[in-house]
């Protein structure tokens, strides 16, 4: 019902740890702070594992490896001055908006025409695109060690908060894994009980796929971060960066999900898969019939068949997308966007029986 912080400062054992894992984010000072059930003479004595604290329950494992830390503090001033400004892109309850700040214009650098590549296999850093979107100094980024193959933090669109949900192609190529679908899935969820809007970044190729991820439980959590997409009734808007392709399509809230915008960069392809293993899934069979000297060329005319139907300007014509925008322009066209949808009747407060799911 309000936002609830848990700045951690020393330790925190067995039943006081949940109290912090109750809370919407978890600040823990380096070297000091720590979560454990039982503590290294305890496990000693229960399993007979020799551990240290740091590596049992220290900030920096909660923080990298558990995910039960949001936000890693150099000092108990840092952390202090954190909570101030985590707070400040928060509403004083679910009942309110949060309060808009003085704009600023983004961050100098690169444009993001230069920053996204046209070919898919090439991976480029998404925490430059996010500093051509936001005002410059508004980024808080939650759980920056964790799961880094995903981007997620709150910031300022012209004065306004935000919650952004991104893929960082530069880490195991932005894939979903079972700690960044979680990792999502509970970011949304915060956004949503606190009025804060959701811009999309989406560069994904899928959710990862193999025998090891299936045992942690792949479906169980992407199902979990596609149902915090598809419930969130706070104004969202996606933008199809470069690709989105299965599942991915909607974990980051593509069109099926209808957001309140989606928007792409003419680089950006919506589809089932890439051209290559789309190609080899469903023509296999032929190019096994065919002599080899011919299985080249056939496999070219067939990508290239496949990238016309999944071309960009054709889904926008086909109104699959709202808008095809190149990247100078797209911080204006998200601003725009988010005004237009903020004047809509979204469910006001969305909640779900008071909790969130777990």
């Amino acid at each position: 019902m309000v936002p609830q912080i848990c700045v951690l400062f020393g330790p925190s054992p067995a039943g006081s740890a949940y109290l912090p894992s109750l809370t919407d984010v978890v600040i823990m000072v380096e070297g000091k702070a720590s979560l454990y059930v039982g503590s290294p003479r305890m496990v000693e004595m229960a399993i007979g594992e020799k551990t240290t604290l740091e590596e049992l329950g220290g900030a920096l494992m909660h923080c990298k490896v558990s995910g039960c830390g949001d936000v890693l503090a150099r000092s108990d001033e840092d952390a202090i001055e954190l909570a101030r400004r985590y707070l400040t892109y928060m509403p004083q309850s679910h009942r309110e908006l949060p309060p808009p700040r003085e704009a600023a214009p983004p961050k100098a650098g690169r444009s993001i025409d230069e920053i996204v590549p046209y070919d898919q296999r090439k991976y480029f850093d998404m925490y430059e695109v996010i500093d051509r979107l936001i005002d410059a100094g508004s980024w808080f980024e939650i759980k920056r060690l964790f799961a880094q193959e995903i981007i997620v933090g709150f910031a300022r669109l012209a004065g306004r908060s935000i919650g952004i949900v991104a893929n960082q192609p530069k880490v195991k190529g932005g894939v979903l894994m079972v700690d960044s679908a979680d990792k999502a899935a509970r970011f949304i969820w915060l956004c949503n009980a606190f009025n804060i809007p959701l811009v999309y970044l989406a560069d994904i190729a899928g959710f990862m796929v193999g025998t090891k991820v299936e045992q942690q439980g792949i479906i169980r959590h992407g199902a979990k971060m596609i149902f915090a997409t598809s419930q969130a009734t706070v104004p969202k808007l996606s933008v199809i960066v470069r690709k989105c392709y299965g599942a991915g399509l909607y974990a980051m809230c593509g069109p099926a999900f209808e957001p309140d915008a989606a928007i792409a960069l003419p680089q950006g392809q919506i589809a089932i898969m890439g051209p290559e293993p789309a190609i080899n899934a469903v023509y296999y069979n032929k190019i096994m019939e065919l002599p080899e000297d011919e299985r080249a060329e056939y496999v070219r005319q067939k990508r290239e068949e496949y990238a016309r139907d999944v071309d960009t300007y054709k889904l926008a014509s086909e109104m699959l997308i709202d808008d095809i925008v190149p990247g100078a322009a797209l911080r204006d066209e998200l601003i725009k966007r988010l005004e237009y949808a903020q004047t809509k009747v979204h469910e006001f407060p969305p909640r779900r029986n008071g909790i969130y799911p777990v």
